[in-house]
């Protein structure tokens, strides 16, 4: 780092930095109301939480090397420091920031920033406040330090961690059901984390009731098999039949599958009876479908009604 003395640099330059870091956290601001506004994410992606979730195969230096600074998506410490445009997010990190700004702003080699390369993203591990003050100048690259991490997921710049962390379950369930094996035209996706560990206990739950009903051992390949096809498959067929759907956009039908066979084990335990996987499918895409325009098509059931009754129920309504 340059000697940031008081007579290293000139006042003019000093304000000049300190105006930038006041433009950065403005815009800071908006970014953020934007992101509540559209329901969108604004953060950092925390390094060393996505390590965590995904399978990876060692790591090598590559030395150092130009990268994209729009690239770069992630810290390893200061994640909460910065959003998704490394935009500063409290006051705290103005003094370092406009350090940084003014030794710019003087054409001073700063050195490069250390960053670890996973997939086609970087994530900071050293130099953060310098590409924020990068980007901030519209700098497109920048020098760093890379080491790579293998891994068999794509990581990108627009990489959502929910997504990385859904696709690394997804390998989970692969791996240890052997389903796409088993059962090769299979193709089940889920739109949230979590789907594919409760298939894991749904499994684990139908071949407890398989060992109850044969007296052999069901081993475990057949317990998957079974599952899928006296279980999964005919939900699914019932989904498509009554096309469900189409009240829940943006969901696929491993989604409903979830949803729905909870909420027929739901609904027996309330009622006390049996309910069959249409009557269940029925129920729910009837009480929680996430139409848009579905408060509209209610109440003009609810218009058909009332206009088609007679004065007398209408009182009574």
């Amino acid at each position: 780092m340059p000697d940031d003395s008081p007579h290293n640099y000139s006042p003019f330059l000093n304000n000049v930095a300190k105006s930038d870091f006041e433009k950065a956290l403005l815009k800071k601001f908006w970014r953020s109301f934007w992101s509540w506004f559209t329901q969108t994410d604004n953060n950092l992606l925390p390094f060393d939480e996505i390590l965590k979730k995904l399978p990876f195969q060692g790591q090598h230096d590559l030395g150092m090397k130009q990268i994209e600074l729009d690239k770069i998506v992630g810290s390893v410490g200061r994640y909460h420091d910065f959003d998704r445009a490394f935009l500063p997010r409290y006051n705290f990190l103005r003094d370092r920031w406009v350090s940084i700004a003014r030794a710019q702003l003087q054409d001073i080699n700063l050195p490069p920033i250390e960053v670890y390369k996973l997939g086609e993203a970087y994530f900071v591990r050293d130099g953060n406040h310098r590409v924020s003050v990068a980007r901030e100048r519209g700098q497109a690259f920048i020098d760093a330090d890379v080491i790579e991490i293998a891994s068999p997921l794509p990581v990108s710049a627009g990489t959502d961690i929910n997504e990385l962390i859904r696709q690394s379950e997804k390998i989970d369930f692969y791996n240890q059901t052997h389903l796409a094996i088993l059962r090769p035209d299979t193709k089940i996706e889920f739109t949230l984390p979590g789907g594919y560990g409760k298939l894991l206990e749904h499994i684990d739950v139908h071949r407890w009731f398989l060992g109850e009903q044969r007296p052999t051992v069901v081993s475990y390949p057949d317990a998957v098999t079974d599952w899928y096809d006296e279980v999964y498959l005919p939900m699914v067929r019932v989904i498509q039949g009554n096309e469900i759907l189409k009240n829940f956009p943006g969901r696929t039908e491993a989604d409903l599958y979830l949803w729905i066979i909870e909420h027929m084990w739901y609904l027996r335990e309330e009622f006390q009876q049996e309910i069959s996987m249409q009557e269940a499918a029925e129920h729910y895409a009837r009480n929680y479908s996430e139409h848009p325009f579905r408060w509209l098509m209610d109440l003009a059931h609810w218009a058909i009604r009332l206009l088609g009754s007679s004065p007398e129920e209408t009182k009574e309504k």
